[in-house]
């Protein structure tokens, strides 16, 4: 079997070197050294070229190398037919619950003022308005694998937290709310509020002037799915009027977000660079390899992607 690794920023060696060594039979490849195209089964990927996929004929597989598979399906001639596997790795979830934990606190404890006051040698213990975890109330917008794992670690640590999400879920300790008509609900009750969607065309600017003018005044935004959700010229407007207090955004419209972007230097917006979660290549690889020898089985693959969704 023939394995293409289509990751030129994504360590492409090191993923190359644990497929070796998991499946030393296989044929590795690393683009854009494909050899004959003709031969590539399986391919892991992320961000390929628009047309690279659709140039391999018998292409079977297509394993995306992190939580969202927008980066395949905004390619214009991706091959409909073939299986779209998304990677569920334990450390990327990792990763995204202690992010949203982090930032979460960091607004619950009012840290951002506590800096300031640091910076300018003020010395007041009253900054921090004082609410308890189960008086803050923390909305989840996608309530998928790493939605839940977040709302859950929340909820343990005694947040009232309430989710959206498109199809009903019933999650202990959670507020659900579903589809459209809960949408405004669990937006009037969340002071922070955390994006953990796909990005679909349906979910595509869903963080705009007219969602967060649905938000308790003064609420905070944590933005770690996609940059596309975010509409960013309704954003500013929203913090400088108050609409909202503070953003966390580790994702952009355009990656390494360029020098002169007014996010950078904003006193308000918190910019990480896109790291808050990175899928590790040592527990991946073993999922790949054994999901490549339940296809050559004929058998179903689990965590397979509906294309009619996007997710």
């Amino acid at each position: 079997m023939t394995i293409l690794i289509i990751a030129t920023h994504d360590r492409p060696d090191w993923w190359a070197r644990e497929l070796e060594r998991l499946a030393p039979e296989a044929d590795i490849r690393v683009w854009p050294d494909i050899g004959n195209p003709d031969e590539v089964e399986y391919v892991l990927a992320w961000r390929p070229p628009h047309g690279a996929l659709a140039a391999l004929p018998n292409l079977r597989v297509v394993f995306s190398l992190g939580a969202g598979v927008d980066h395949l399906f905004s390619d214009p001639d991706f091959p409909a037919h073939v299986t779209v596997s998304r990677v569920v790795d334990p450390y990327l979830t990792a990763g995204i619950r202690e992010y949203v934990l982090l930032h979460v606190l960091r607004y619950h404890r009012n840290q951002p003022a506590l800096d300031q006051q640091q910076r300018d040698r003020v010395w007041d213990d009253r900054a921090r308005e004082l609410r308890q975890a189960d008086e803050q109330t923390v909305g989840i917008l996608g309530l998928g694998e790493l939605g839940r794992d977040s709302a859950e670690a929340l909820a343990a640590l005694e947040f009232d937290v309430a989710g959206w999400t498109r199809s009903a879920k019933d999650i202990p300790g959670i507020t659900c709310f579903e589809d459209r008509g809960g949408l405004d609900a669990m937006l009037a009750r969340s002071r922070i509020l955390v994006c953990l969607l796909p990005l679909t065309p349906e979910t595509e600017g869903i963080l705009n002037a007219e969602l967060f003018s649905k938000l308790p005044k003064g609420a905070y935004l944590i933005n770690d799915a996609r940059g596309g959700h975010l509409v960013e010229g309704d954003l500013i407007p929203a913090l400088e009027s108050g609409r909202l207090a503070q953003a966390t955004l580790d994702v952009f419209r355009t990656e390494p977000l360029p020098a002169d972007h007014l996010f950078w230097d904003h006193p308000q917006i918190t910019v990480n660079p896109h790291n808050a979660a990175i899928t590790d290549p040592r527990s991946v690889a073993k999922q790949i390899v054994g999901d490549i020898a339940r296809d050559r089985k004929g058998e179903l693959l689990p965590n397979t992607v509906d294309t009619s969704l996007g997710y």
